[in-house]
C-alpha cells in the first residue's frame, strides 16, 4: 500500500484527542489523584505522569489503527473471533446501565451544592436528559466545541487552584523520582491505570473519523491532537494532586473516597479561601463530570453502534454515519433512562459484582487487541507497530493485568 501524503498538523485541528481525554476524566479520576496527594503529598507524582504516557500510547493505536486500515477498532476485534464479541456484547450493556447513573450523580453533586433549589435526583436526572438533548440534535462538529468549553473551564479552575495554593517546588520536584512509599504500591498502579483510562478510548478511532480524518494521511495530525491532549490532561491532574498535597496532606485532613470527596474538599476551601474560590472549584468539578456524560453519550454509542451493525452483517457502514442511525440513539437512550431506577433504589448487589468483573477486564483486552492487530498482517507494514509502540502497549496491559486481579480480588474479597 502506497504511503498517502502527509497532511500539515496544524493546532487549529486539534479536537478528538481534547474529546476522548476529557471524557476519561471525570470525578471519580478528579478524588482518586485528590487522595494521592492527601494520603503521600508528591510523593506519587511520577506515577500520573507515567499514567499519562500509557494513554497516549493506548490512543495513539487506537487512532492509528482506524487511520491506516480505514477499518473501524471493533471491525478489527472482530476480525479476531467471535470470542470479542462474546465478552463486548454484556459488557457493554451492563457498563452503560451502571455507568449512566454513576455520572449523572457525579454531575448532580456540584449542582445540588450550587443550587440546593432542587434535590440530587432531580439534578442527576436533568443532568442526563440535558446530555441526551445535545448529543442526540447536534453533529460531531457542535459536540466537540462544547467539548473544549468544558475542557477550557475545568483546565482554568483546577490549574488556577493549585497555582492559588501555591506548590512546593522542592517537592514537587522531589516527586518526579519514582518512588513507593509505604502502602502505596497498588493504589499507585490504580493511579497510573485509572486517569483517563475507559471504554472511551477505544472510541477515540471514531471521534477521529468523524472529524474527518479518514486516512494515514492525516497520521501527522492524529499524533500531535493526542500527545497535546494528554500533556493537556497530565497538567490537570498535576494540579489535582498539588491541590491535595497543600489543601489536605499537609493539615492532616483524610479526604472521604467517592464523588463525596469532591465536596468535602469545596467545604475545606469555602473556610480557607472563602465562598468565591470554592464556588470556582464546584463549577470545575461539574465541568468535569459533565463533560464525560456528554462524551459517553456520544463516544460509546458510536462504538455500541459500529457493535450492532457487525451483529446484523453490515461492517461496511460509515462510522460517522452511525451518529443517526436507531443504535445509536438506542444505547443514548439505555444510558439515560434505565439507570434512573438506580438514582431510587440503589445499585443491586450482582450488578456490581457483573459490573466490577467485566470492566477489570476492558482495558487489558484494548491494550492487548492492538498489539494484536498492529502486528499483524490487517494492518499495512508502514504502520505496524514498532519497537516504541510494541513497549508502551505491553506495558500497559501487563499494568493493567495487575490491576484486574487486584479488582477482582477485591470484588471477591468484598463478596
Amino acid at each position: 500500500m502506497a504511503a498517502t501524503e502527509q497532511r500539515r498538523a496544524t493546532w487549529k485541528q486539534l479536537g478528538p484527542g481534547i474529546v476522548v481525554a476529557a471524557t476519561g476524566v471525570g470525578a471519580g479520576d478528579m478524588v482518586a489523584t485528590l487522595i494521592a496527594g492527601n494520603r503521600f503529598g508528591y510523593a506519587l507524582l511520577w506515577a500520573t505522569i507515567v499514567g499519562c504516557l500509557v494513554k497516549i500510547s493506548l490512543a495513539e493505536a487506537t487512532g492509528r489503527w482506524h487511520l491506516a486500515t480505514g477499518r473501524t477498532i471493533f471491525d478489527g476485534w472482530s476480525s479476531m473471533g467471535k470470542w470479542t464479541t462474546v465478552y463486548f456484547a454484556p459488557y457493554i450493556v451492563i457498563w452503560g446501565f451502571v455507568y449512566g447513573a454513576s455520572a449523572m450523580t457525579a454531575t448532580a453533586l456540584p449542582l445540588a451544592t450550587l443550587f440546593p433549589v432542587l434535590p440530587l435526583e432531580l439534578w442527576a436526572v436533568l443532568a442526563g436528559v440535558s446530555g441526551l438533548a445535545i448529543v442526540w440534535f447536534n453533529r460531531y462538529a457542535v459536540f466537540e466545541k462544547i467539548m473544549t468549553v468544558l475542557v477550557g473551564v475545568m483546565f482554568v479552575t483546577v490549574v488556577g487552584l493549585a497555582v492559588y495554593v501555591g506548590p512546593d517546588i522542592g517537592q514537587t520536584l522531589r516527586g518526579l523520582v519514582p518512588l513507593l512509599p509505604e502502602g502505596s504500591v497498588f493504589y499507585t498502579l490504580g493511579l497510573v491505570g485509572g486517569v483517563g483510562g475507559t471504554i472511551t478510548m477505544a472510541a477515540y478511532g471514531y471521534w477521529v473519523n468523524a472529524k474527518g480524518w479518514r486516512d494515514s494521511g492525516w497520521m501527522r495530525m492524529m499524533r500531535l491532537d493526542n500527545r497535546v491532549a494528554y500533556v493537556t490532561t497530565g497538567v490537570f491532574v498535576v494540579a489535582m494532586l498539588i491541590v491535595g498535597a497543600e489543601l489536605l496532606y499537609a493539615s492532616g485532613i483524610a479526604l472521604e473516597e467517592g464523588d463525596q470527596g469532591l465536596l468535602q474538599l469545596g467545604d475545606i476551601l469555602r473556610e480557607r479561601f472563602g465562598g468565591f474560590v470554592a464556588t470556582v472549584f464546584l463549577v470545575g468539578f461539574f465541568s468535569a463530570a459533565y463533560s464525560s456524560i456528554i462524551g459517553v453519550w456520544h463516544g460509546v454509542s458510536l462504538l455500541f453502534a459500529d457493535f450492532v451493525n457487525h451483529v446484523r452483517g453490515r461492517a461496511d457502514t460509515d462510522p460517522v454515519e452511525n451518529e443517526k442511525s436507531w443504535a445509536f440513539r438506542g444505547y443514548m437512550l439505555w444510558l439515560t433512562f434505565p439507570p434512573m431506577l438506580l438514582l431510587l433504589v440503589g445499585r443491586p448487589f450482582q450488578l456490581i459484582i457483573a459490573y466490577g468483573v467485566l470492566g477489570a477486564f476492558f482495558m487489558p483486552f484494548l491494550a492487548f487487541t492492538l498489539m494484536w492487530l498492529l502486528n499483524s498482517s490487517r494492518t499495512p507494514r508502514e504502520w505496524r507497530n514498532g519497537w516504541i509502540s510494541n513497549t508502551g502497549l505491553a506495558l500497559a496491559g501487563s499494568l493493567f493485568v495487575v490491576l484486574c486481579c487486584y479488582e477482582l480480588y477485591g470484588i471477591v474479597a468484598g463478596a
